[in-house]
């Protein structure tokens, strides 16, 4: 057999166990497979637990709740009594099948106890998240000559000084001397609560740094 006629015969031997060896490393290391349907279900699954754990943790056992606040209260599976509602002026609220309570002067974890108590009647274990969406009633205004004048939510224990440092500070040409305190009486009137800057930096009569509270206006002329 001449060398040109085993060549042509081999060829066709060695093109086949080429395709032969292909298949086999194909079959031994395939590519990964998409997630299976159960691996979906289970991230989804740890999702809402996930989810659940997030809605417990809006409970808030500091918090007062005042007048203007506007509060988010979830009955769980219960879209027909979850809704958002302001604080009236009066203190008080009104949902489906509660009726009217009061709400100020609680907190939202207290809250969320009495709306609970009341719905028992009428849904078997509800489960009642209160979040305050909007706290207007824990405010305070700092107007006049100072970087950032506007509405700040009071924090703790904030003082005029910490007030001023929420604003950015003083604009130029502001009378630091003249500072005063807008606080509204329960008669309706307002007492003027004067403040020296210069003098408390000083350590000179530090009594003038009150404790701010709710609705209290600062400013800075």
């Amino acid at each position: 057999m001449t060398e040109p006629e085993t060549a042509h015969r081999i060829m066709p031997v060695l093109t086949l166990l080429a395709l032969l060896s292909i298949g086999a490393f194909a079959q031994s290391d395939p590519a990964s497979p998409p997630p299976a349907p159960a691996a979906a279900a289970a991230d989804k699954q740890a999702g809402e637990k996930s989810g659940e754990g997030s809605r417990a943790a809006h409970s808030d056992s500091s918090y007062v709740i005042g007048a203007d606040d506007v509060l988010a209260i979830n009955v769980w599976k219960e879209p027909e009594v979850s809704r958002s509602v302001p604080v009236r002026s009066d203190g008080k609220i009104s949902l489906p099948l509660v009726g009217e309570l009061m709400a100020g002067g609680q907190t939202p974890l207290q809250l969320e106890q009495e709306i609970t108590k009341r719905l028992q009647n009428y849904i078997s274990e509800p489960e009642v998240t209160v979040i305050v969406q909007d706290s207007k009633s824990q405010r305070i205004n700092i107007l006049g000559m100072v970087a950032r004048p506007g509405s700040y939510l009071l924090t703790g224990s904030a003082t005029v000084l910490d007030a001023i440092a929420m604003a950015g500070g003083f604009k130029d040409f502001a009378k630091q001397k003249s500072i005063y305190v807008l606080r509204a009486n329960g008669d309706g009137t307002q007492k003027r609560i004067s403040f020296n800057y210069k003098e408390v930096i000083k350590g000179k009569n530090p009594d003038q740094n009150v404790r701010l509270l709710p609705r209290d206006t600062v400013v800075v002329p």
